[in-house]
C-alpha cells in the first residue's frame, strides 16, 4: 500500500469513513396517496423542510423518503404531520442510513 495516500488507506483498512458519509433517510408508509396529484403535493411540502435534502414517493408501493442534507438530521414528528396535514395516513415511519437512491433500488428490487 505504499502507493496509497494515507487517508485512504485508512478509509480502506477501517472502513470507518464510509459509515460516517452515509446518508440519514426517513422512510414512510403512506395510505391513501391514489394519484400523481397526491404525490406532488407530498413531495412539495416534505422538500420546503429544512433538513430535507430530496424526496421521493413511489405510489404504487406507498412509500415516501425523505433523504436528510449532510450534516443534518430529518424530524420523524415533522415529516409524519406535514403528511397527516396533507391527508394521508402514515402507517409505519422507520429512519434508515441509506440515500434515497439506495431505497429506490431496494424497492425495485422489492417489485
Amino acid at each position: 500500500m505504499k502507493n496509497f495516500h494515507p487517508l485512504l488507506a485508512a478509509v480502506i483498512l477501517t472502513g470507518a469513513a464510509a459509515s460516517s458519509f452515509a446518508a440519514t433517510s426517513v422512510k414512510a408508509s403512506v395510505n391513501g396517496m391514489v394519484c400523481a396529484f397526491c404525490a406532488q403535493g407530498i413531495e412539495k411540502r416534505l422538500s420546503k423542510l429544512p433538513a430535507t435534502q430530496a424526496v421521493y414517493v413511489d405510489l404504487k408501493q406507498k412509500v415516501v423518503a425523505v433523504e436528510a442534507k449532510a450534516g443534518q438530521t430529518l424530524d420523524a414528528k415533522a415529516i409524519t404531520a406535514e403528511i397527516t396535514d396533507a391527508g394521508y395516513d402514515v402507517t409505519k415511519l422507520e429512519t434508515l442510513e441509506q440515500s434515497l437512491a439506495e431505497i429506490k433500488a431496494g424497492m425495485k428490487a422489492k417489485k
